[in-house]
């Protein structure tokens, strides 16, 4: 039997800001963050209210598998690479060095997107590797591998500040 639209408000509602985080380090632009969640979502509705075939068994995993592959497929039109700024902001996220958070993110831009999407979902939500291979549609020897080149990439732009960032 399907699930409520009442049910779905509830997980869109508590999903939402783990989703958005995921986002946010994926893309690295908070608008977009909020674009590619309210995709996801819309995503996740459709197939919540399906008539035809069984629920969805994991929706939160079911979540982030949508949000990863929406990304990634959005990372392969062109237009998603433009980054038109007139200024920065000065406003720095709560908790931790402002200049640490930067260079993570500047770090983070140098990646590929699948790179960056295997190394968001590993180590800054937590995902172990079986389920960040469902999630972007790889094998887990392929996370694996990409963990290490993304890591050894990392290495290369941050230097030995990398162990900082880590242990923060």
């Amino acid at each position: 039997m399907p699930r409520t639209s009442e049910e779905f408000e509830e997980f869109a509602v508590a999903r939402t800001p783990q989703l958005y985080r995921a986002a946010w380090l994926m893309c690295g632009d908070a608008h977009r963050a909020e674009d590619l969640v309210q995709e996801t979502l819309a995503k996740v509705y459709v197939r919540w209210h399906r008539r035809l075939g069984a629920p969805i068994e994991h929706p939160v995993a079911y979540a982030h598998t949508t949000l990863a592959r929406t990304y990634l497929s959005a990372q392969r039109r062109r237009s998603t690479h433009e980054t038109p700024i007139e200024h920065l902001p000065e406003q720095a996220g709560p908790g931790g060095d402002a200049a640490t958070g930067l260079a993570l993110r500047a770090a983070l831009d140098e990646l590929a997107p699948l790179d960056r999407a295997v190394l968001v979902l590993r180590y800054l939500e937590d995902v172990s590797v079986a389920d960040t291979a469902d999630a972007l549609g790889v094998s887990p020897g392929a996370v694996r591998n990409r963990t290490l080149r993304a890591l050894d990439r990392l290495r290369a732009v941050l230097g030995p500040s990398l162990l900082d960032l880590l242990e923060t």
